[in-house]
């Protein structure tokens, strides 16, 4: 079971995800989750709670970078376990995945944080 919920800030929406991206209910719930985030620039999946992605998982992670790609949103990753960096790499699509660092995290939330203060 997947679970998700969205933060967005400014420009960035943050997905939060919990559980396991197996099946294709938790497959489908997290492409709905992204596609839902068309007013953003950039959408981080924040795999933080995240133990296992599965094929199916890595697939729809494929479709959903193509998607943010056509619709000039950078879709960045942050914090996927061991075992989901292992599988991205193991399938070669490391590269084309954004995973971001801690401290670009910090300053991506400040940043948008600071764009949605001054919009107010």
């Amino acid at each position: 079971m997947l679970r998700t919920h969205i933060e967005q800030m400014g420009d960035t929406a943050v997905v939060e995800c919990e559980g396991r991206i197996v099946h294709s209910d938790a497959v489908f719930k997290l492409r709905d989750a992204v596609l839902s985030q068309t007013a953003a620039r950039i959408v981080v999946l924040d795999f933080s709670e995240v133990d296992v992605v599965g094929g199916a998982g890595l697939g729809m992670l494929v479709f959903l970078q193509r998607w943010a790609h056509a619709h000039d949103i950078r879709l960045k990753l942050f914090n996927p376990c061991r075992s989901v960096r292992h599988n991205l790499e193991s399938t070669g699509s490391t590269p084309a995945f954004e995973i971001a660092t801690l401290e670009e995290m910090i300053s991506l939330l400040s940043r948008a944080d600071s764009e949605y203060a001054l919009a107010s």
